[in-house]
Parts: C-alpha cells; structure tokens; sequence
C-alpha cells in the first residue's frame, strides 16, 4: 500500500477500509435518489440506476488514484435537480442536449484545472457570494422535493398553496420526512439511506400509493434494451449544445459545480488537515481536477454533472487520510450494480424528503453571511430567493451578481468590484439577453 503512502499520512490499511465503508454508507442514497429525480427528463429510471452506481465507481477510484485523498466522487445534488426541472422540463431541452451541455462545462473545467484559474476565482469572487448560491441551490432543490411530495402544490389564486394533507402520499412524504430529519438530528452518519429503507418498508408492508416488494433483490446490471444503459450510454448531443441559447446553462453547470467542488473538497480537507502538508496545494489541485473530469465521464456514461461529495468528510472524520479510502468507496459501489430490482422498486416519496434535507443543509451556509454589508445583503436575497421563485439556478446567480454591482456602485465602493464580479456580472446581463431570444 506504498502507493497511498499511509505511514506518511498516519494511518493504516484497516483505518482505511473502514474509512471508506463509512463513505459509501453515507452516500449510497445517491443512486436511487439520483435516479429517480433524473428519470423526469426522460430517461429511462432502469438504465439511471445502472449509470450512476458505474459513474460513482469510475470518478471515485480515479480520484482515489489521480488525487490520493479521500475524497468520494458521484452525480451532485442540487445540480441534477437543475439539469432535470430546470432545463430539459423548464425549457423543454432534449436530454441529450443538456448532457452536452454538461459535457462542455465539464471540459472547460478539467481544462482551467491546469491553471491558476481556481485560485483566481476564489480571490475574486466574495465569499458570501459563494456561500449565497449554495444556500440557493438549497432553497430550489427543497421547493422541489415538496413539490415533488405533494405538500406544496400548484394554485391559480396564490400560484403555490399547501397539498391535500389528507391524501396518503402527502402523510407517506411527511412521515419520510419526519425519519430523515429525526435521524440526521440524532448524528446517524447513514441518515439518509436508513430513512429510505425504513420509509420502502413501511410503503411495501402496507401497499401504500400502489407500492410493493420487489419479485426479486438480485440482478445483473441491464446493459441492452430501451431501458438499459446502452439506452443513455454515448447519447449526449455536444452539438445541440453548442447553440447560442444554451451558453447560460453551460455556465450555470460551469459556475455551480466550480464553487460547489472549491467549498466542498476544502471543507472536507479541513476536517483532516488534508491539505496542509507541503504537497497541499498539488493534491487540492489534483482533487479539484477529479471533480472536473468525472463531469466529463458522467455526461458520457448518461448522468448529470459530478461532482465531489460532501457525506466524504464522514471518512475523513473516522480516520481516512488517503485515496484508499475512497478506493474503497468505489469497490463498494460496485455491488451496488446488482441491486437494480430493490432500487427501482423504492417509492418517489421515499426519495423526495432527501432533497428537502440536503436543501436544508445547503441553507446553512447563510449563517456564515455578513448580512450587514448591504451589497452583499442584496445580492444574497436575490440570489436565494430569486432560485426557487423563477425555477432557474441560473436567474438566481444573474439576479445576484448584478444587484451586488449596483449596489456596490450606489453606496461609491468601486474597490469591491474586482474583475471576477465583472466578469459573472457581464455574464450574467448575457444570460437575461439571450433568453430574450
């Protein structure tokens, strides 16, 4: 195991292999979760399923390999949401498009990750701006999953009311989230499968909203046939992707998944000082160059875009310190491929109360706002508000960093202004212009 170097990061094999059991644990909700979100576009739930265990298994050992940090990698919440509600249902883009358009910010990225770019962008883009759309994409993917659930509907009065409380789905999501949020409350580090499992149970025993055991637990991966991988497998569409009108969704995957990836694999490293040693910076680059290319893996293999995982720092914190942590991670993702007939028979609203939590998760980074400062005040409200009110990531972040500019501008602080801010500013008047087209 000289190859991880573990005497070298104090550790040792058997911390190492229970270190990346814990992962997975964590983060095996994942692939029905994903799977079943993604499967609004389109695509078929089956063929989800398969994608998104092989793309954890490929973007993990590679970044285990590439990297040599515990850092798990799969499909990133909030962006999936996006890719499914936000483009192909919002604007009524192809599957295949929106996976080239996932595709060509995946490259931009793993591009720019040979250079100093990362490291401008977190020079000059404010903090609080990054946090804000984190807890943006919050707001969105939560108002998703009620919506999703039933507990928030549609009204032509108020355009949003709350759900029949009656009906059995809406009590079948309360109940899914009154389990996940009991045992994240209680610290359990796999909260959010164990609430899976228990909510399916509870919806198989007693048949609820048509759900039942599934004929079978074990099953070879489905490869061939219009709900196999070979269904979504090589089908993204790079150039219908390359139109004008999708170069505001390029950035979004692009933007979110940049800042996404920064706060994630350094808030994970912190736990366990990864990136303190000499070769730092070298191993945050290498990670963050991960992060990137599994983007590109991802819109090949049928997924929205990659990114690293957040439930890593579970890992961490049980005393992982290298790649073969997350080595481990993806070893164990491979028995996942097998399990097709019990993720398929998981019910939705044994998957929705998910988003509710992780929206409730990113939200927290707003504790970590100086709301005091008016330009950021502003600019935080329109970013977190404007995500959920327009259905549109991508309008959150433009709302945002044009208020942050003018608002800087009225109260004559031109030095807050760098050439980041500019720079997504400009971008952001270019997205309200092309959708005007």
């Amino acid at each position: 195991m000289d190859f991880f170097k573990l005497k070298e990061h104090k550790s040792d094999v058997r911390t190492e292999i229970y270190a990346g059991i814990v992962t997975f644990l964590s983060m095996i909700y994942i692939i029905p979760v994903n799977a079943n979100i993604v499967s609004n576009s389109g695509m078929p739930l089956e063929a989800l399923i398969i994608a998104t265990a092989l793309v954890t298994i490929i973007a993990t050992a590679f970044s285990a390999l590439f990297s040599n940090t515990p850092i798990a990698m799969s499909v990133g919440m909030g962006l999936n949401t996006y890719f499914t509600f936000g483009v192909c249902n919002t604007y009524q883009i192809p599957w295949q498009t929106a996976l080239g358009a996932v595709f060509i910010s995946g490259a931009i990225f793993t591009l720019l990750s040979f250079t100093n770019f990362r490291v401008w962008v977190v020079k000059s883009i404010p903090e609080d701006l990054r946090r804000a759309i984190s807890a943006g994409v919050g707001t969105f993917i939560a108002f998703i999953g009620l919506s999703q659930m039933g507990i928030i509907v549609k009204s032509e009065a108020t355009l949003v009311t709350l759900g029949d409380l009656s009906s059995t789905k809406v009590l079948f999501g309360l109940f899914g989230l009154f389990l996940v949020f009991t045992f994240w409350a209680w610290k359990i580090k796999s909260a959010f499968i164990l609430a899976v499992i228990i909510s399916a149970l509870c919806a198989w025993i007693f048949n609820i909203d048509g759900a039942s055991f599934p004929q079978e637990f074990i099953s070879l991966p489905v490869i061939n046939g219009e709900n196999g991988l070979s269904a979504i497998f090589g089908q993204l569409d790079i150039k219908g992707a390359l139109e004008l009108t999708m170069i505001p969704i390029i950035l979004t995957f692009f933007v979110t998944q940049l800042f996404d990836g920064i706060g994630t694999i350094t808030g994970a490293g912190a736990r366990g000082k990864i990136f303190d040693s000499k070769d730092g910076e070298k191993k945050l680059g290498r990670t963050l160059g991960a992060d990137a290319a599994g983007s590109v893996m991802g819109s090949v293999v049928g997924t929205s875009t990659v990114t690293a995982f957040v439930e890593s720092s579970t890992g961490v914190e049980t005393g992982g310190r290298t790649g073969l942590t997350a080595l481990v991670t993806a070893i164990c993702f491979i028995f996942t491929l097998f399990l097709l007939p019990v993720f398929k028979a998981i019910p939705a609203n044994s998957i929705y109360p998910i988003l509710v939590l992780v929206g409730v998760l990113m939200f927290m980074e707003v504790t970590n706002i100086n709301f005091k400062d008016k330009s950021i005040a502003v600019s935080v409200f329109f970013i977190v508000t404007m995500m959920p009110l327009t259905y549109s990531i991508t309008n959150g972040i433009a709302f945002g960093f044009i208020a942050y500019i003018l608002m800087c501008i009225m109260q004559k602080e031109f030095s807050k202004i760098t050439f980041g801010v500019v720079v997504l500013g400009f971008i952001s008047l270019l997205v309200f212009l092309l959708q005007g087209h």
